[in-house]
């Protein structure tokens, strides 16, 4: 068969062919400010065993810490990761649990100097976290059951909870209140699987909220032309397995909704037609956009892979019968694509695969909940670094822009499914910030976020990009300037990894901006002023 790739192909520790990935310099959009970045306040690259012991320092020294903020008695800290700035700084995330029980909505992340000094606490609630007695009146059969009739009102068929519901402390919202989790399995009403997160009051059996766990996107299936991927022999086997990026693998489920799938071999190292009738070329689009990603978190952002901990996540493709979607799934820590109307169009695209793989690394550092602003946030996070992805790779076949799922043609008439520069253009998603967002699903309550990323990118008005025109409004009227997408993106990166948690909202995320404005920048920098302008243009204010 013709080749579509090139490879660079590992056998038994040795390089056969040394192929690099396209272009690793990225655009910077339009001119914005001549300052450049404090690359102090860049997260450092960091070893697995630097890592680790970062890791080990704040174990050792957790219940200190819990003393410094002023915890309960009864409330201890869980590390869940370290960031180390190049100057020193780190930035250690947490949970929280109380009486032994987890504190949902009670993560924070306490930012130290290199020479130990505090700089602060970022919490996502400011709630003092106690509840009268841990001891549930609504037995749990009873919230399960409850959770249950939630799951079939709003996601569809087949709901199940497996297992017991968890006793939580609920404070994300309000009050700090004793709670039942139960997380309902299933599928949702367009065949995406369902991992629906109800929470309920283990005082009254009302129920307090609900999350959906499987974070859903979609994009396009047209293919890149010729391009390289890592790929491992054994023996007289090639398989889709990029050593050189984690070990990422890529399987075909062969239209199945479980499992691992089967793992891409090939016998000549010379994978997929371009044609959707052979199931290799789906492979080869999804493992040619991980490792995009890859190289895109890795080299404008020093970190390697989702988790930062040098592993890779794994791609399946061929999923279901005629799925017109993809998602993103913790649990396995995989992408799944599925292969389109009349199985003819796999959504396995550069900004999908992105969209998905920066899912992962939103798990693995704000964990901003899937509902709700945080929800938007999250969503418009994952359009945000796909847009970037696909800047970086600078592909001729599918140049950067800020649309999402241009090249799909879901709606028939060649438009995207959202923009970034208006996204009211969709007919759904929201321009601008209003009281009641978040109640708008996250893909349509993502508009504002996708917007002030823009902004902060380009700034407002007519202008074209790569071939493509963009007018953007804002709020107010004013005139937006751009700082340029590359400084755009490490403020975002920065506010995401640092300063955001579970609960960020809007505007919770513009002083999480700006605060990584002021590490990166500057108080009084053009860039700080530019951030701030961009929230205002979509009605974010102080």
């Amino acid at each position: 068969m013709t080749p579509l790739i090139s490879r660079t192909t590992r056998v038994a520790g040795s390089f056969v062919v040394a192929a690099g990935l396209l272009a690793a310099g990225i655009g910077t959009g339009s001119a914005g400010a001549a300052q450049s970045a404090d690359t102090g306040a860049m997260a450092a690259k960091l070893s697995g065993s630097q890592r680790a012991e970062l890791l080990r320092d704040a174990n050792a020294t957790k219940a200190d810490t819990a003393g410094t903020l002023g915890l309960g008695a009864k409330e201890k800290l869980v590390v869940r990761d370290v960031i180390k700035d190049n100057d020193g700084t780190t930035h250690t995330r947490y949970e929280r649990t109380y009486a032994g029980l987890p504190v949902l909505g009670g993560d924070l992340v306490v930012h130290e100097a290199k020479n130990g000094d505090s700089k602060g606490a970022t919490k996502a609630t400011k709630a003092k976290i106690a509840v009268a007695g841990t001891k549930a009146s609504v037995a749990p059969t009873a919230a399960k059951q409850s959770a249950l009739k939630t799951a079939k009102r709003s996601e569809g068929k087949k709901a199940d909870a497996p297992a017991a519901p968890r006793k939580v402390i609920w404070a994300a919202e309000g009050k700090p209140t004793l709670a039942w989790e139960t997380v309902v399995g299933g599928f949702q009403k367009d065949g995406t699987p369902s991992k629906l997160h109800v929470i309920t009051d283990a005082k009254t059996g009302k129920k307090l909220y609900e999350h959906q766990a499987i974070e859903t996107g979609t994009g396009q299936s047209q293919y890149s032309g010729k391009v390289d991927l890592g790929t491992t022999k054994s023996g007289s086997e090639f398989s889709l397995k990029d050593y050189e990026r984690g070990n990422h693998a890529t399987s075909n489920l062969e239209n199945k909704e479980s499992g691992e799938g089967k793992l891409f071999t090939d016998a000549d190292d010379a994978w997929g037609t371009g044609k959707p009738a052979d199931a290799q070329t789906a492979g080869v689009d999804a493992a040619y956009g991980a490792a995009l990603t890859w190289d895109y978190y890795k080299t404008v952002h020093g970190r390697s892979g989702i988790k930062g901990d040098g592993k890779g996540a794994s791609s399946r493709v061929h999923y279901g019968d005629a799925y017109v979607n993809a998602f993103w799934d913790d649990s396995c820590f995989c992408m799944t694509y599925g292969d389109g109307t009349a199985n003819a169009a796999p959504l396995t695209s550069i900004d999908v695969a992105a969209h998905e793989m920066t899912h992962g690394v939103t798990s693995a550092t704000a964990g901003l909940e899937y509902s709700g602003e945080s929800g938007g946030l999250n969503e418009a996070t994952s359009d945000i670094f796909a847009a970037g992805v696909e800047f970086n790779a600078d592909n001729a076949e599918d140049v950067g822009d800020y649309m999402v799922g241009e090249k799909i043609d879901i709606n028939g008439d060649g438009t995207p499914l959202r923009y970034m520069d208006k996204p009211s253009k969709d007919g759904q998603s929201k321009d601008d910030w209003f009281e009641g967002l978040g109640d708008l699903d996250v893909h349509y309550s993502s508009g504002p976020a996708n917007h002030v990323f823009y902004l902060m990118s380009e700034g407002s008005g007519a202008k074209e990009i790569n071939g493509v025109k963009y007018d953007s409004p804002t709020a107010d009227g004013a005139k937006v300037e751009g700082i340029g997408r590359a400084k755009a993106e490490k403020v975002w990166f920065k506010a995401l990894t640092t300063y955001m948690t579970t609960t960020t909202d809007f505007h919770a995320a513009r002083e999480a901006t700006l605060k990584a404005a002021t590490d990166l920048y500057g108080a009084d920098s053009a860039e700080y002023k530019g951030v701030d302008a961009a929230w205002a243009g979509i009605a974010v204010k102080k």
